[in-house]
């Protein structure tokens, strides 16, 4: 499949019965087992990722692009703590979301932060930190190097990404879980090594600095910071 396919697959999926999934994921409604399991891990992230931008002391002004928002799960708290936040998503309905959760949290506060649907390849502008979590895992090997270098373009001074390690035990986990929950709910899923992500930062003059690992049952994410 190419790169054009995964994007339309993407794409398609979060704007229909990916978007009704992963709304409730991220919400705080009743879900299952395996997706109660998930929506801790990636809260765990996210929350790991706000504990490292306010142990910094600067949030307040600091302009942030969030590629790949979601439903806001990290916009949010971020234009709560007074950054400038412009938030995209390749998803329509998710954007969406995310802009009427903001308004319903924040009011006013939510002027802080802009929404958006868009590619992140297509994404402009500069930002202080460009954020992407959970994103990575929709790219093959082959196409994430140009997607982080321009992520890594459109940041002044920091880049933190997350992504699903590539080792034998998680590999072989994947392998297992594609069996479930089968082809109508998920989208193909990419596994990266550290190193050639490391690699990528260092050649666009990046340095890898705080680093974190989420381990759930069914959610793994490698959590990088990197500095110009």
């Amino acid at each position: 499949m190419s790169v054009a396919d995964d994007k339309t697959v993407v794409r398609e999926y979060f704007n229909s019965t990916g978007f009704d999934r992963w709304q409730r994921i991220y919400g705080d409604g009743d879900v299952n087992r395996v997706q109660r399991d998930i929506r801790q891990g990636h809260q765990q992230t996210v929350d790991r990722v706000l504990e490292w931008l306010r142990a910094d002391g600067n949030l307040s002004g600091l302009s942030i692009c969030d590629a790949g928002c979601g439903v806001g799960s990290l916009s949010i708290p971020l234009g709560e703590a007074g950054a400038i936040v412009s938030g995209s998503d390749i998803s329509e309905k998710m954007v969406g979301e995310a802009a009427q959760r903001a308004r319903q949290q924040l009011g006013y506060r939510a002027n802080n932060i802009t929404f958006m649907t868009q590619d992140l390849e297509r994404l402009t502008g500069r930002y202080h930190t460009v954020i992407c979590l959970d994103v990575l895992i929709h790219y093959p090997d082959e196409e994430m190097g140009d997607m982080i270098s321009h992520l890594c373009s459109l940041a002044e001074s920091r880049i933190i990404l997350s992504f699903a390690p590539k080792t034998l035990a998680l590999s072989v986990l994947k392998k297992v879980g594609e069996f479930f929950p089968g082809p109508s709910k998920t989208t193909r899923a990419y596994q990266h090594k550290e190193a050639d992500i490391v690699k990528i930062l260092s050649d666009n003059g990046f340095t890898v600095g705080r680093q974190s690992m989420t381990s759930t049952r069914f959610y793994y994410s490698r959590l990088i910071e990197a500095v110009r």
